[in-house]
């Protein structure tokens, strides 16, 4: 189906890479082949296909869907966001040097510090809500600066129109970590950022029930060219039938974040006049330390994500959870279902998050059953 430049994101989620189908059917097929047949002469593949660790007709259409999306010209899919992660620590060289944001998700940081050890990949943790201290991290050997807006888990906004700016002063390349934010909220690539990753297991899969990552690229360039080979030879590669999930969780999504926004705005000003509640961090929020970097940055709202610090340190935290009704107390985020979550018990000793936050990860269920939840339990 060919779509008008002026197609809106729903329609190009929902139409946008579809293969014609001969049968007539509205929804491309699930195409499970791990191999595919050659051309009459031999030497050629049927619409390229070959073996489906190198591509997979499912494959092909989300890809295509996710760089419309993020406005890139290409997207590169993995079985997981971590996996995607990879293949960009991967595309560096020895000794070269990284800056990460201080609240950044520890599972991408646990990549350098663990699983690229002993490659001599180096890292500097900064707070990047504040550019002079990421424009002071560079080093001549400095090559990729990652951005996550809002991070994971104190919600903490970076200007990423600053951050470019400072990494195309030292020729460094950026990643912006979009996963919480979404395209739907912000769009990276339009401000210069060179590669955006996701989670698509979060918002983009939307139900909890499909596990894959992302990256999404401004330009065809030499990186791009390797991560692509990493992907096709290294085969962290999402299966046809999550590629399908995923793309059937896109058609909705348009639908899906206003809700999660618009819950997560009623919940975050709940909360910041109850007693037991120690702080809100939620960028919507006009008493918010970053809102004006948000509102500048963010279109439609401000995301599904907050975090609270609930007075009486971890203890009274956890019974907070154990109290929810609706809520469960899970790890994740991104689901049509609310979560929230105990993040100092997850991320271990050497977390730096404080021992009485909670992350909530607001879904799409009336809001007033939400706050009645929280109502009592809090109680």
């Amino acid at each position: 189906m060919k779509l008008k430049p002026e197609a809106g994101m729903a329609t190009k989620l929902i139409h946008a890479g579809n293969p014609e189908n001969s049968n007539g059917a509205v929804m491309p097929p699930i195409v499970l082949s791990t191999t595919f047949e050659r051309e009459e002469d031999g030497l050629g593949y049927r619409n390229g296909y070959l073996y489906s660790r190198y591509d997979n007709p499912n494959r092909r259409t989300l890809e295509t869907k996710l760089a419309i999306l993020e406005n890139g010209v290409e997207s590169i899919t993995f079985a997981s966001g971590l996996a995607a992660a990879a293949a960009v620590f991967h595309s560096l060289k020895s000794d070269d040097h990284v800056i990460l944001p201080n609240d950044i998700y520890y599972g991408v940081r646990n990549i350098i510090a663990k699983l690229y050890a002993g490659w001599n990949l180096q890292y500097s943790i900064v707070d990047m809500t504040k550019p002079a201290e990421v424009e002071a991290a560079v080093k001549a050997n400095t090559k990729l600066i990652w951005i996550e807006t809002p991070s994971n888990p104190r919600v903490k906004v970076t200007d990423i129109e600053a951050i470019v700016a400072i990494a195309k002063r030292h020729s460094c390349f950026t990643v912006a970590d979009n996963t919480w934010a979404t395209p739907y909220f912000t769009t990276p690539l339009d401000m210069g950022v060179d590669i955006v990753h996701h989670s698509t297991t979060k918002y983009l899969g939307g139900h909890s029930d499909i596990l894959g990552g992302a990256l999404i690229f401004a330009n065809k360039d030499p990186r791009y060219a390797f991560i692509r080979d990493y992907q096709k030879i290294g085969g962290a590669v999402p299966s046809p039938f999550d590629c399908w999930l995923l793309c059937r969780s896109l058609a909705t999504f348009a639908a899906r974040l206003p809700i999660n926004a618009s819950n997560a705005m009623a919940l975050a000003q709940y909360l910041t006049q109850h007693p037991a509640i120690e702080a809100v961090m939620y960028p919507g929020l006009v008493t918010d330390s970053q809102h004006e970097v948000a509102k500048k940055q963010m279109k439609n709202g401000f995301g599904g994500m907050l975090s609270i610090l609930v007075k009486g340190g971890q203890t009274e935290a956890i019974r907070v959870c154990q109290r929810l009704e609706i809520l469960k107390h899970a790890t994740s985020l991104g689901g049509v279902e609310s979560l929230i979550e105990h993040r100092k018990s997850v991320e271990g000793p050497d977390s730096l998050t404080p021992d009485n936050l909670l992350r909530i990860s607001v879904g799409i269920e009336d809001t007033d059953d939400i706050i009645r939840d929280f109502d009592q339990a809090l109680s």
